[in-house]
């Protein structure tokens, strides 16, 4: 698994990673509903086979709900059988950060948007090709942007 990137003005596919201010993400969130709040501000977790994405199929890009960050692109979503949606390879390597997460009993690594902190779900060792990684993200965190 890759190692949490340093901090870049932009990423290596040429979109601005510069971090939102405190107030601006404040701003952006002002429409997200309670549980938006608690997944993406709070690094909640939204129940198993209930987000608004999971069945998303068609041809497009994942989107970070808060910031608008490019996350992952529809070819890399898989059916992991776990309840959240699950994908292989980010859109770019430098627009996700990785922690440590140990709650809950666990050791995990937490998965969070590189521009505005957003809490997006948790990577696992357990996926398919070509990368062996199940990012496995909350619908809460994410838009979906169909292909032009």
């Amino acid at each position: 698994m890759n190692e949490p990137h340093p901090p870049f003005s932009t990423s290596a596919s040429g979109w601005d990673l510069t971090p939102l201010s405190a107030a601006e993400k404040q701003q952006r969130a002002a429409d997200f509903t309670p549980e938006e709040r608690r997944v993406i501000l709070n690094q909640g977790t939204e129940p198993a086979f209930c987000g608004g994405l999971l069945e998303e199929k068609r041809d497009g890009v994942f989107e970070c709900r808060l910031c608008a960050l490019p996350l992952f692109k529809s070819t890399s979503k898989f059916e992991s059988g776990t309840g959240w949606p699950s994908f292989h390879t980010p859109f770019d390597p430098d627009h996700i950060r990785y922690l440590r997460d140990a709650s809950h009993g666990m050791a995990r690594t937490e998965i969070r948007c590189a521009r505005c902190d957003a809490h997006l779900g948790h990577v696992f060792e357990d996926g398919p090709a070509p990368t062996g990684l199940r990012y496995c993200l909350n619908s809460a965190s994410l838009t979906f942007r169909v292909a032009d």
